[in-house]
């Protein structure tokens, strides 16, 4: 059994404030006993048709692809995107690990791009700046200098619900002729200068793991306007089966469709989205308030060009001015049943991908330092969100 400590996502644990659990108070049951009633329960079904064409909707665009996970979702759309073995993808390095990990499957190579300071995403004018200074480009193709390889792809990675400066990005990548491959699972709900978050890259990626803000248990989509992406994505996810009946493959594929079982849940999920976000954003704002005056403690920003979902609330702890440092309140706060949770260590960081390049300074390593995530489930009642202010009070004191 998981300790209460545990950042895994999961039920409810008695007693404990959970710092993102699943919420589940829709036509999920119903949903999943048609599946069960009728049969449909694999990757075949209407359920996944629902879920994909519910969230194409929601993005604004034309297509949508279900995937088993996030991560297979970030792998498809690379190899989708053009990134084969040997080139270099520019990556945001505060982030989860699995964009980094999805570019080395290709056998790819990431080049880590430093986090800004204001609101904490992939700082664009590092993106320009490794372009421009530290590459080659003869108007086909952009080549790294110091390594060789050709720069084929850019991943930036929206974090805590607050979105990527997409636009000056956009405009740099299209200078280069690169593709942006968005991954958007942290802004789903999100919106960047008036627009669903995800609609404006080449193709954007989205995960449903069971701490995001809507689930499948698992699950992931790839979604874009480029219909040959779309198909190629199909494709790909379904073993590249050219020929059902004789199973002729044209390719090596992969089994990376999403069951409509999981479907049916992702289906009832979507009905309650923009609910949830507005949970999620009366949830920030009370935090905001509760913990306005308090010495050393930043609240989580939001950028005048986005409407910031707040998956995970997040806060900076200085421990100078606070008196103790971030893991010093993680700890406070387990001692009172209440589970928080640092940032990732940054990729350029990570034993995993050591070696690879870094551009930029040290902003996410003290983001890294002195970030804290506090409970942030739709289901978080006044009184939980009361008793985790409290405590950082108390522990303030």
């Amino acid at each position: 059994m998981k300790s209460q400590n545990s950042f895994e996502p999961g039920a409810r644990i008695d007693g404990v404030i959970p710092l993102c659990v699943p919420e589940l108070r829709g036509n999920e049951w119903q949903y999943v006993k048609d599946c069960l009633d009728t049969g449909w329960v694999s990757s075949v079904g209407s359920y996944v048709t629902q879920f994909e064409e519910l969230l194409a909707r929601e993005i604004g665009v034309s297509h949508a692809v279900a995937t088993v996970n996030g991560t297979a979702a970030l792998h498809v759309a690379l190899l989708c995107a053009g990134v084969e073995p040997n080139d270099e993808v520019l990556v945001s390095t505060l982030t989860f690990i699995a964009p980094a990990n999805a570019i080395r499957y290709i056998g790819a190579f990431p080049v880590f791009i430093d986090a800004e300071p204001n609101f904490w995403q992939m700082d664009v004018k590092l993106v320009e700046e490794f372009l421009v200074n530290q590459c080659d480009w003869d108007g086909h193709e952009v080549r790294n200098r110091s390594t060789g390889r050709r720069v084929r792809a850019i991943l930036p990675v929206d974090i805590l619900g607050s979105p990527v400066d997409v636009d000056p990005l956009l405009e740099i990548a299209k200078k280069f002729a690169l593709p942006v491959v968005q991954d958007a699972t942290e802004s789903l709900g999100s919106f960047y200068k008036g627009s669903p978050v995800g609609c404006r890259a080449s193709v954007s990626c989205y995960s449903f793991n069971g701490n995001k803000l809507i689930t499948t248990g698992g699950g992931g989509m790839i979604v874009t306007d480029d219909a040959n992406i779309a198909q190629r994505a199909r494709y790909l996810t379904t073993q590249a089966k050219d020929d059902p009946v004789e199973y002729i493959h044209g390719a090596v594929g992969f089994n990376y469709r999403l069951t409509n079982v999981q479907a049916a849940i992702g289906v009832g999920q979507m009905e309650e989205l923009t609910n949830y976000v507005a949970i999620k954003r009366e949830n920030a704002r009370r935090y905001r308030d509760g913990l306005a005056g308090i010495s050393g403690i930043t609240p989580m920003p939001e950028a005048e060009y986005a409407t910031n979902s707040f998956w995970l609330y997040t806060i900076l702890v200085d421990k100078e001015r606070f008196g103790k440092s971030s893991r010093d309140l993680l700890a406070d706060l387990s001692r009172r049943s209440i589970q928080s949770r640092p940032l990732w260590q940054p990729m350029h960081r990570s034993p995993a991908h050591l070696g690879n390049t870094f551009v930029g300074d040290s902003v996410a390593d003290s983001l890294c330092r002195d970030a804290l995530s506090l409970p942030s489930s739709v289901g978080l009642s006044q009184r939980e969100l009361d008793l985790v202010v409290d405590a950082i009070r108390s522990a303030a004191r």
